[in-house]
């Protein structure tokens, strides 16, 4: 168990509009402990929220692990005090920890209203592979790889693996993904489109700070509302999705981004973006 703070192993840093998260732990592969998981959640919740913040980017420290699951050694949350005679364990206990710890942190990511750029460093296995797929933007090291590892540990995948990973590779493939356990290297991920770019490790933070730094100067109420319609998607009706698309179009005229946007494109010059 590590005595380092909470907030050293989530390093949280914001500088020109782009928060950088970095789960701290390389020496035990950045794996989660409850505290670290918690923590991680309430940072994409502050992002979410910050008008300072206007892309997020989510990577590991070290060279070899972006984040591999959780760290089962760790400390746990406590749960309320047992009536004597009670079981260790009662029907329910581990529902209600998957859905307030790995759950909700995986709903972080997907309920930002910031674009979440993962950085993928090195091997992102177990719940680090579901933090990758929860990503709007994903750049890996070439040496990085996924691993959807649970059932080696004779488990299901949990973290929302099983909603996340066919709406990006299919039915199929998530099968023998998750059915093997394989590694997938880096090459692969981008063929099977859960990474958008490859490159040589030591290029991989100049590559994603060039891509926050772009999404840091772009219109961030029309990246939320874009990212809200497409998440959505999958769960939609035809006739839905285009009601949600129409009520988010008039949501984002009050947006002073939108009224820069039409001004620029009438002056015929780039837009000057703010973020609100």
């Amino acid at each position: 168990m590590s005595d380092t703070p909470t907030d050293e192993l989530i390093r949280y840093e914001v500088a020109d509009g782009v928060a950088r998260i970095t789960i701290n732990d390389p020496g035990r592969g950045n794996a989660l402990t409850a505290d670290m998981r918690d923590e991680l959640a309430d940072r994409l919740d502050w992002a979410s929220a910050d008008l300072g913040v206007r892309v997020v980017v989510l990577t590991g420290a070290g060279e070899r692990h972006f984040c591999t699951g959780a760290n089962l050694a760790g400390p746990q949350k406590p749960g309320p005090e047992r009536p004597e005679g009670a079981p260790d364990r009662a029907m329910g206990d581990a529902a209600r920890m998957i859905r307030r710890g790995w759950q909700r942190l995986v709903a972080s990511i997907l309920d930002c209203e910031k674009p979440v750029v993962a950085s993928v460093n090195g091997t992102a296995a177990g719940g680090g592979a579901q933090l990758v797929l929860a990503c709007d933007l994903v750049v890996m090291a070439e040496n990085a790889k996924l691993v959807e590892v649970f059932v080696k540990r004779g488990i299901i995948p949990d973290a929302g693996g099983a909603y996340l990973l066919p709406r990006v590779v299919g039915p199929q493939i998530t099968k023998e993904l998750m059915f093997l356990a394989d590694d997938v290297p880096a090459a692969r991920c981008a063929e099977l489109g859960i990474a958008n770019r490859v490159v040589a490790a030591d290029a991989l933070v100049a590559e994603t700070d060039a891509l926050a730094a772009r999404l840091a100067s772009g219109p961030t109420k029309a990246y939320a509302l874009t990212k809200w319609l497409v998440n959505r998607s999958f769960e939609s009706s035809r006739h839905t999705a285009f009601e949600e698309e129409a009520m988010m179009q008039d949501l984002l005229t009050a947006s002073g981004d939108f009224g820069e946007g039409l001004a620029a494109f009438r002056e015929r010059r780039d837009p000057e973006f703010k973020g609100r």
